[in-house]
């Protein structure tokens, strides 16, 4: 059996357009036969998104804010803001308001 291995560091000339701001994968959707797990860095400004946007999670994801603030509000639960060093979990199918606060820069993995 052959294992997938993969590495990367931050490197803003390697972030592309996503869905809101900008990301570079350190593992795509699918890479090493797995189509669920990814992981990268996500940035997003305030300018890129300037009103409070609802996110359904599609996948468990869990984050951690390298740089930045950004405020989450669960449907029916308890806002919280996360700034750097700070991170959340989140299950598949969870619902929540994000507002950006300050330019973030955010690992995620996706699985």
């Amino acid at each position: 059996m052959t294992g997938y291995i993969t590495h990367g560091s931050r490197d803003d000339a390697k972030h592309e357009p996503f869905e809101l701001g900008t990301v570079q994968w350190i593992r795509r959707p699918g890479d090493g036969g797995r189509e669920g797990l990814s992981c990268g860095f996500w940035k997003v400004t305030p300018d890129q998104a300037p009103e409070p946007f609802d996110l359904v999670s599609h996948g468990d994801e869990t984050v951690l804010i390298l740089e930045g603030a950004i405020r989450i509000e669960p449907e029916g639960g308890e806002a919280f803001t996360l700034t750097a060093g700070s991170s959340a979990s989140f299950n598949d199918g969870a619902r929540a308001r994000w507002t950006v606060l300050e330019p973030v820069v955010e690992f995620f993995v996706y699985s």
